[in-house]
Parts: C-alpha cells; structure tokens; sequence
C-alpha cells in the first residue's frame, strides 16, 4: 500500500466565501503536516478560495444551491441539486470513508454532513460567527461536536458548543504579534478590507474621511484600499483629489503582509477578519455589514471591542465626520494604538487550529473505542 492507501481521510466541507474557507484552510494545513489525507467538499464559488490550500488536498465540487439567489424556477430547483449532491457524497464517502467529515457552513456543506449522517461517521460543525447559520442551525444536533469560533455563540436549545477560535490561515501565524510600531510624525499605513471583495460603504466613505484629516497626517498616510471593481474608479479619483498616497485593488493576494505593517485597519467585522486583526495583533475600527444575518458580524465585532482592541462603528452612525475623528483619535495618539494593539493579542486565539485539530483527533479515539 503506497502512503496515501493507508493515511486517514478528512473530509471537508465549506461554502463559497472567505469566512468559511479560510479556517477551512488552515484546518487543511494542520492535518495534512499530520499525515492525513484531505479531501475538500465546495461549490464553484468555494473553489475560487482554493489557490491557497495544500496542492495534496483533493477538491470535489458538489451539486449545491441556495435558496438567497435566482429567480423562481431557481429556487424550486434548489432541492433537487442539494439531493442530487447528497447522494453523490454518499456514493463517494461509501467508497472512500472518511475517518472524520467537518462542516465550516454553508450550504455545500450539507452533501458531506448528510452523508455522514446517513452513513454514520464521526462529524462535527465549526462555526465562525457569533450567530449560528443557517446550515450549521440545522445539523447543531446531528454532529458530536460544535466549535465556536466567536463566544459566546448563540447556539439551537441542547446543542452545546466548545470555543476554538477561528483558525488562521498559516500566513497570519507567521505573523501572529508581529512588532508594531505606533503612529508617528513619520509614514502610518492603513489597510482597509471590506470581506473578500470590498464593501461599497466603505469606498464611499474612507476616502472622504481621511481627506478630513489634518493636513500633516494626511500626508503621512500610505493606504491599501480593497474595493470592487465597479467602486474602484471612484475611490482612487477621491483620494487623488485629497492628495492621499492610496493603492485601491479589487483583491490583495498579500493581505497577511499588509496587516503585520499597518498602524491602523479599517475592516468589516467577518469573522476570519476579526480572528486575523486579534492574532497578528493590530488596532482596528470595525464596521459591521448591517445585513448580515441575525447581525452576526456585530456580535463577531463585539469581544474584539470589549477587550479595547478595536472600536465599533455600526453603519447607520458611518459617515466621513464620525470616521475621521476615530482615525484621528488612533493616529494621533501612540500609547493608546499600542495599548489597542496588546488587547487584540490578548483576545486573539493563535491556537485555535490546534484546538480544533485535538477535537478531530479525539472524535476518531472515540469512534475506535
């Protein structure tokens, strides 16, 4: 038998956005440095995060869909795509079992979890948000584990969560505490990221605030700016005209970099973002998506802030003059950026893979017994 015949199997399976394929991602890197074979288990969308992963990990795409989009008859198709996708999993996972099956949520997650209910192998959900979703809702009480990436989480009545943390991709450990150096009469770089592709408030806003700043900081600014592409133009024509040093690109490749030498992070409040800010340790302003289900990306924001590592902005109060008095209040205050800065590193979790590594590990010692 070659390596591969004999090497245990994790089954994984996430759905199309950051937050779900970013832990997902370092779980992967953690297992397969332990010698387990990884398989991934995602939609099309899912795939376009998987330039990151081992080049061992094995990626399937599943027949999956979602309720949110389409029009009727999309919608009506939905259920007989997410059968479809369960019975192929079960084809698959019957052929191959899997020693463990992991849900990160989303609904191309619900093929691997269904099968493993069916088939009853060892699963577990991770949930990254402060409010549980959807998916993950519905198997709360068909898995033997929970991992909670925000606490507390809001969990269904008899379902019983233990907190992880949120993994980090191995690119933010290698980063993890990085030195920082605080605000000064010197260049300050900021970065703003608004998810994996930008967020439109943000665009508008940002600029028009760091232009409010006064003039000697505002020259000092040198600002990463993460927007779509069709809010691109704008953002740069506004921090041209403020005569503001910015780079605006739809997506850095290289954010873990860019967050270990910025002063300051402007950010919405995802989860693998806020778990990224507290782990390299790093002062923040937070401005949650307010349509985020259930409000989830406040209550991801809210542990961060309680600790005094970043300040929270909900969208509603989110305009230039509110912003730039934040900024100027980080910027123009050393002792108070670092002291931001030490209370990230004390609320981020940087072992938060290793924990949910040891939860994998002891589903399979209790599967063997």
């Amino acid at each position: 038998m070659t390596r591969s015949d004999k090497a245990p199997l994790l089954l994984i399976a996430a759905g199309g956005t950051g937050g779900h394929m970013f832990p997902a991602q370092a779980l992967a890197e953690a297992m397969v440095r332990r010698g387990w074979r990884v398989k991934l288990s995602t939609d099309a969308r899912g795939a376009r995060y998987t330039g990151g992963f081992p080049h061992v990990v094995q990626v399937e795409q599943v027949a999956s869909a979602t309720f949110a989009r389409g029009g009727l008859l999309a919608k009506l198709a939905v259920p007989f795509r997410i059968l479809g996708g369960i019975f192929g999993a079960i084809r698959a996972n019957r052929a191959d079992p899997p020693k463990v099956v992991v849900g990160f949520g989303g609904y191309p997650t619900i093929p691997a979890l269904a099968s493993a209910v069916v088939l009853g192998l060892p699963r577990m959900i991770h949930e990254q948000n402060g409010v549980m979703g959807k998916v993950n809702t519905k198997f709360a009480r068909r898995v033997a584990c929970i991992a909670c990436g925000t606490w507390p989480t809001a969990l269904p009545e008899g379902a019983e969560g233990v907190h992880t943390g949120n993994p980090v991709r191995a690119a933010i450990l290698e980063r993890a505490g990085a030195p920082y150096i605080p605000p000064g009469d010197y260049p300050m770089s900021i970065l703003v990221i608004g998810g994996s592709q930008g967020a439109r408030i943000l665009s508008d806003v940002v600029p028009a605030a760091l232009a409010r700043l006064p003039e000697p900081m505002r020259g000092h600014l040198r600002v990463a700016h993460q927007a779509r592409d069709e809010d691109m133009t704008r953002a740069i024509a506004a921090y041209q005209e403020a005569g503001i040093n910015a780079e605006v690109q739809p997506f850095f490749k290289d954010v873990p970099r860019r967050l270990s030498e910025v002063q300051l992070v402007i950010s919405r409040s995802g989860a693998s973002s806020v778990a990224d800010i507290s782990v390299v340790g790093r002062p923040a302003i937070l401005v949650p998506y307010a349509a985020a289900t259930g409000d989830h990306q406040t209550a991801n924001a809210r542990g961060l802030v309680d600790a005094g590592g970043a300040i929270l902005i909900p969208e509603a109060r989110l305009t230039p003059e509110v912003l730039a008095e934040q900024v100027a209040l980080v910027l123009d205050n050393p002792h108070g950026a670092l002291q931001m800065t030490l209370a990230a590193l004390s609320y981020g979790m940087p072992d938060a893979t290793e924990r949910l590594v040891e939860l994998v590990e002891g589903l399979v010692r209790k599967d063997e017994k």
